[in-house]
């Protein structure tokens, strides 16, 4: 019989099937068993926890590479001799679609005698050999405060929307001769990442989608390589680059970092709208609805950016969303782009509440000259995005006005109508009143 631990699995896996099905079907089955678990065996070199004193493992990879795999299986690793073994998500239900009951998540790469039990209501696992994984999310930094931990596995970090619960992680990372943190994550080039980089205890793995091609479906292959190889985006979700802004974008990350607030830091709110780019077919093709909510602060006169609550659905559905959180938020007025659905739009908005405030908006002008006046604001200081928004700032970022190619940045014009509505037309009719006194002075 083929000696299996001495056999490097890419000359397993080049067997025909029915050879490579015969050899496993004529093992005994806990070697069957301890074959398929063995991730020694299955893993690449650069999912294999790497050696050395370091303090972060910064794993930096495209879509597809086995990010979660890697954490799943570091996890189970660490748990076998540490007693706290914590994981954090970007929120709850990442945590336990992905990190935890996902295709890849603990509970599936553990073998029956290793995994562990799982209690929601906890927010933990508890390991056969007594260890605990406590389970926390990015969108509570609070939770995380006063917890230690051993051993740490932070999921998707470019997605934490409160990069404070970053630095709650970090401080409860303590305990024991060698605490270590394991971040994987597709790369952006936010402030906390460049600063992972900069940092000499930081230890980085980079990786591309194509490494892990076997283990993907060739139709997932076929159409992600074809739309985005070679694009900037391409570049980002596949090989796992941290690019710099767009140089022809109009809004730039460091005005975003740079006066950036946490949610406690948030002042007393004069206004609150939320701007409405809907789409207005329910085909599952069409675009995002940007739904962006944004405050005006009460003594500041400066925006606020709240939330982001774009989607894609059907019409019902960001009509649903928008007025749940017209309520939740106690917002003034939703302002709604019609272009193309009309009256559609607001009577999908009516539906919902009768009541709602509605301003509809038609757009006469292009998104770029819509969004200069914006893009001036930041570049003053006068807007600040209440903790992350990746998406949304993402799409500012990279969204050029120059490339008639460039997909419609819905999550960026929700937040141009909001902005303006609180910003730029007051800053308006303010000019308008002044030219107004000044022919009436010389008029009289």
């Amino acid at each position: 019989m083929l000696d299996t631990a001495r056999v490097p699995v890419e000359e397993l896996l080049a067997l025909p099937t029915d050879e490579l099905e015969a050899l496993i079907m004529g093992m005994p089955e806990s070697a069957a068993t301890a074959l398929l678990y063995d991730w020694q065996m299955w893993a690449r070199d650069n999912q294999l926890v790497p050696p050395g004193s370091w303090f972060v493992w910064l794993l930096l990879a495209g879509r597809g590479f086995g990010k979660t795999r890697t954490g799943a299986e570091t996890v189970r690793i660490w748990a076998k001799e540490h007693t706290y073994v914590n994981l954090v998500a970007p929120t709850a239900d990442d945590a336990r679609d992905v990190m935890v009951e996902g295709e890849s998540g603990i509970l599936a790469i553990c073998p029956p005698h290793e995994r562990p039990h799982y209690q929601p209501s906890k927010r933990r696992l508890v390991w056969p050999n007594g260890a605990i994984s406590q389970i926390f999310t990015a969108d509570e930094p609070e939770r995380l405060r006063g917890k230690q931990h051993m051993k740490l596995w932070a999921d998707e970090l470019c997605a934490w929307r409160y990069p404070e619960a970053w630095d709650m992680a970090m401080l409860g990372l303590r305990l024991g001769p060698n605490p270590q943190a394991l971040v994987t994550t597709t790369p952006k080039p936010i402030r906390l990442i460049k600063e992972l980089l900069a940092d000499e205890r930081t230890l980085v793995t980079r990786g591309t989608t194509q490494e892990n091609k076997r283990n993907l479906a060739p139709k997932f292959l076929e159409q992600i390589i074809k739309k985005y190889e070679g694009t900037r985006l391409g570049r980002q979700e596949l090989d796992g680059e941290v690019l710099d802004d767009n140089p022809g974008a109009l809004f730039k990350r460091t005005d975003i970092e740079d006066k950036r607030v946490t949610k406690n830091k948030c002042p007393e709110l004069r206004r609150i709208v939320i701007g409405l780019d809907p789409f207005v077919s329910n085909n599952p093709d069409s675009d995002e609805a940007g739904i962006v909510a944004v405050g005006l602060g009460l003594d500041d006169d400066e925006a606020y950016v709240l939330h982001d609550f774009s989607l894609n659905g059907l019409v019902d559905d960001w009509g649903k969303v928008s007025v749940r959180q017209y309520h939740a938020l106690a917002a003034d007025l939703i302002v709604a782009e019609v272009n193309n659905g009309g009256d559609m739009v607001e009577n999908t908005l009516r539906v919902v509440d009768p009541n709602v405030n509605v301003k509809k908006v038609t757009a006469s002008r292009g998104k770029a000259i819509r969004a200069e006046p914006v893009a001036a604001l930041y570049e003053q200081g006068r807007v600040h995005h209440v903790g992350c928004h990746p998406k949304l700032e993402d799409e500012m970022c990279d969204w050029n006005p120059a490339d008639k190619t460039a997909k419609s940045p819905n999550r960026l014009d929700a937040l141009v109508w909001a902005i303006t509505e609180l910003m730029v037309l007051p800053q308006n009719d303010g000019l308008l009143r002044a030219m107004e006194q000044q022919a009436r002075k010389r008029t009289t």
